[in-house]
C-alpha cells in the first residue's frame, strides 16, 4: 500500500530531479518518481544506475541540444511508411521532387548532426564499467544504433558541402531498417530513458543529496529537511522507539517536518538521494502519510472518517507481518476532544506492538503524557522547538527529544488585543 498523495511528489518533487529537454523524457522521470520499489534489492540497483551517471557527470555535465531538433526528428521519424522500398525508386523521387527532395534534406541533416553530437560528445565517452551489467548493456544498444549509420561520413558530407542524393537515399534506407525491425522504437525508449536518468542523477548532484542505506534494525536521519523550503532548518532523528509522537505549538513546523521525513522515506524507495547528509532505513512494505486529510464530498467521508479508514488501512497491513511506514498529523482532530483523546490511547497502546514498523503521530493532546506507555518510555516523544521573546513566539524550527506543553493561542489572542476588543 502507498499512500502518499499528501507529499505532492508530481507537483513539488519531481521539478527537483527534472531536467529533460523532451516531453517523452519528462513522463519517464514522472514514472520512476511515482512508482516505488518492490524490495532493497532493486533499490539498490537502481542506486548502482544512479551512481554510475553520477560517476560519469564530468562527461554528461553539459549534455544538451536543441529541443526543438529532437521534436522534429521524432515526430520526422514517426511519419515514414515502412514498405516495399527500393534504392532506384527512391532515388527517382528525390530526383523529381524538389519539395521531397529538400524537405527530406533538411529534416536528414538534423538527424545525422543531433546523433552525431550526442555520440561523439557524450554516449561514446561514457564509462559502462560504473554501470549494473544489464544498464551497460542497454547502453551499448544505444551506441550500436549511432554505429549503423556511419554517422561521422555523413557530418563530413555536410561540412564539406556534398551532401547528395545519394547520401539521403542511404540514409532513408538504413531509417526504413531500423523502424521495420522495431530498433528505431527500442532505441526511442532507451534514450527517453536514458535522459531521465541522467536528468534524476543531475538533481542529485544539484542540490547534494544523498543515497540511503537499508537496514531492518536502525531508522535514522541526519540532517534532512525539506528539500522545496529555500531556508530550510535541517535536523537529525533516531528511532529508539516504533511510535514517535510529536509535539509543539501551532505553526512550529511539525506538518513540515512530517513531510520532510516521509520525502526522505519516500525517495529512498523509488531508488533515488534523500534531502539528508546520512540515511539510514529499513525497507518498508507500506507506506502512507495522512498530512492534509479533509473532507470528501465526493466520497461522502468527514474528515474523522477519513483519518479512521487510513488508520484501518495501515493496520490491515501491519497485521500481515508487513513493515510498515506511516505518518499521522494532528490524529484525530476531527472528533470533540474526549473522543480523541480515548481513541489517541487506545491507537497509540495498539500501534507500539507492531515493532518492525515505524509510526509518526503528531498531536495537541497535551494529557496523552500521562499515558503509561509514554510514563514508562515505550513510545518516542520529541517536539519542534518554539521560544517566547518578550511574550511572543520564536519558532526556531529545530525538533528536540521530550515534550512541548507551549501553548500559543491564548498568547496570541491576547497579543493581538482580542480579549478588549471583545469585552467592549
Amino acid at each position: 500500500m502507498i499512500n502518499t498523495q499528501d507529499l505532492h511528489i508530481e507537483d513539488e518533487i519531481r521539478p527537483l530531479f527534472d531536467f529533460t529537454y523532451n516531453s517523452y523524457s519528462g513522463a519517464e522521470v514522472k514514472s520512476i518518481l511515482t512508482q516505488p520499489l518492490d524490495s532493497a534489492e532493486a533499490i539498490l540497483q537502481r542506486q548502482q544506475l544512479l551512481k554510475g551517471f553520477l560517476a560519469n557527470r564530468h562527461v554528461l555535465k553539459d549534455y544538451s541540444y536543441y529541443r526543438f531538433n529532437l521534436s522534429e526528428i521524432y515526430d520526422f521519424l514517426e511519419t515514414i511508411f515502412v514498405g516495399t522500398v527500393s534504392t532506384s525508386n527512391m532515388r527517382l523521387k528525390f530526383m523529381f521532387s524538389d519539395k521531397e527532395r529538400e524537405k527530406k534534406r533538411g529534416k536528414l541533416i538534423l538527424l545525422v548532426r543531433l546523433f552525431y553530437a550526442i555520440d561523439k560528445d557524450y554516449l561514446s565517452k561514457i564509462d559502462t564499467t560504473f554501470f549494473p551489467p544489464l544498464y551497460a548493456a542497454e547502453v551499448e544498444e544505444m551506441k550500436k544504433f549511432f554505429a549503423a549509420f556511419n554517422l561521422e561520413r555523413y557530418e563530413t558530407a555536410f561540412n564539406k558541402n556534398k551532401f547528395r542524393t545519394g547520401h539521403m537515399v542511404e540514409l532513408m534506407l538504413i531509417i526504413t531498417e531500423k523502424i521495420g525491425t522495431g530498433e528505431a522504437a527500442a532505441f526511442w525508449k532507451r534514450w527517453f530513458l536514458f535522459e531521465a536518468w541522467l536528468s534524476i542523477s543531475t538533481g542529485i548532484a544539484t542540490h547534494g543529496f544523498v543515497f540511503p542505506t537499508f537496514d531492518d534494525a536502525q531508522f535514522s536521519l541526519t540532517d534532512f529537511y525539506h528539500p522545496v523550503l529555500k531556508n530550510p532548518v535541517k535536523n537529525n532523528f533516531t528511532a529508539q522507539r516504533n511510535v514517535i509522537l510529536l509535539t509543539g505549538p501551532n505553526m512550529s513546523g511539525k506538518s513540515t517536518l512530517l513531510k520532510a521525513v516521509s520525502i526522505c522515506v519516500y525517495l529512498a524507495h523509488t531508488g533515488l538521494a534523500v534531502p539528508a547528509s546520512g540515511a539510514v532505513m529499513p525497507f518498508f512494505d507500506t507506506i502512507s502519510v495522512a498530512i492534509n486529510l479533509s473532507d470528501s464530498i465526493v466520497s461522502g467521508y468527514s474528515h474523522f472518517m477519513s483519518e479512521i479508514i487510513t488508520l484501518r488501512n495501515v493496520l490491515t497491513e501491519a497485521q500481515k507481518d508487513a513493515r510498515c511506514f506511516a505518518v499521522f498529523d494532528e490524529l484525530f482532530r476531527g472528533t470533540n476532544i474526549e473522543d480523541a483523546l480515548e481513541i489517541s490511547t487506545t491507537t497509540i497502546k495498539g500501534l507500539s506492538r507492531f515493532k518492525q514498523s515505524i509510526f509518526f503521530i503528531s498531536t495537541h493532546l497535551h494529557q496523552l503524557k500521562d499515558i503509561s506507555e509514554i510514563k514508562n518510555n515505550q513510545v518516542s516523544t520529541c517536539f519542534i522547538e518554539c521560544n517566547l521573546a518578550d511574550n511572543m513566539p520564536a519558532f526556531t524550527y529545530k525538533l528536540k527529544e521530550g515534550w512541548s506543553d507551549l501553548k500559543l493561542g491564548r498568547i496570541l489572542f491576547e497579543k493581538e488585543g482580542l480579549n478588549k476588543m471583545l469585552d467592549r
